[in-house]
This record gives C-alpha cells, sequence and structure tokens, in this order.
C-alpha cells in the first residue's frame, strides 16, 4: 500500500485554509447562536425556509470535516468540490451584492472568497496530477 504523506508542496496552503475554515465554523458554533441566527434571520428570509438553520449547521460541520481532511491530505477532491461550492453560494448569496473589496474600497465583497477557491483548486489540480502521475507509475511496475 502507498502511503501518502502530509508534507506534500501544498502542505502549508492545506494547513492555512484549515486553519481559516475550521476557524469560522468553530466561531459560529462558540459565540452563540450564531449559526442558528444565520439559517433563521438569514437563509430563510432569502427564500432556504424552512431549511435555513439545517443549510447554515451542514455547512459548518461540513467545513469542520472537510479542515481535517486538508491537514489529513486525504479526501481532497471531494473536499475541494465542497468547500469551492459553499464559497461560490456565499458569494452569490451575501458577497456579491457588496461588490469585490472586503475592506478599503468597500466592505464584505467577494475577493477573500475569490482568494478561496483559487487556492482549493490549486490543491485539486495538484491532486489530481498527483494522482494521474502515480497511476503511470503504477503501471510501469
Amino acid at each position: 500500500m502507498n502511503k501518502q504523506s502530509i508534507f506534500t508542496n501544498q502542505f502549508l496552503l492545506r494547513w492555512g485554509l484549515a486553519i481559516i475554515f475550521l476557524s469560522h465554523s468553530l466561531h459560529g458554533i462558540f459565540t452563540g447562536n450564531d449559526v442558528n441566527d444565520f439559517g433563521n434571520l438569514f437563509l430563510n428570509k432569502i427564500g432556504f425556509a424552512p431549511f435555513g438553520v439545517f443549510i447554515a449547521w451542514a455547512v459548518v460541520i461540513s467545513q469542520i470535516i472537510t479542515s481535517i481532511f486538508l491537514v489529513a491530505n486525504r479526501f481532497l477532491t471531494i473536499t475541494c468540490v465542497v468547500n469551492i461550492i459553499i464559497l461560490v453560494f456565499g458569494i452569490i448569496t451575501v458577497h456579491f451584492a457588496e461588490g469585490w473589496y472586503v475592506v478599503g474600497a468597500g466592505r464584505n465583497g467577494m475577493e477573500f472568497s475569490f482568494l478561496l477557491i483559487i487556492a482549493l483548486l490549486t490543491i485539486l489540480f495538484t491532486d489530481q496530477k498527483a494522482k494521474k502521475r502515480s497511476d503511470r507509475c503504477k503501471n510501469l511496475d
């Protein structure tokens, strides 16, 4: 069995993303009713009722799980795809209306989500390339 090392050339990127996703998720859980409020006071009001709270919790829990996968260098394809979907929906429902900039020339814009998506795509494409290379090497044996 081929053991995959967690210390790849994308190690820092995976850890950095995991810290960002984990800190946002845990903050929402441990600072009162942030997750429930987001579901009730935002998602339900923009058309996701009665599933807003469920969706909010699904996002938080999936980001906790995918943060662990990023650190462990496992299931990277599904991890990246899940988080990209979450970020794209965040851009559509929240950030696009606020413009591009998060701070400075604007507030609460989509530039940070865009950067996270690019980082996830980098991991996704690098992982896919490594898998193809590994498969070619196995076929040579």
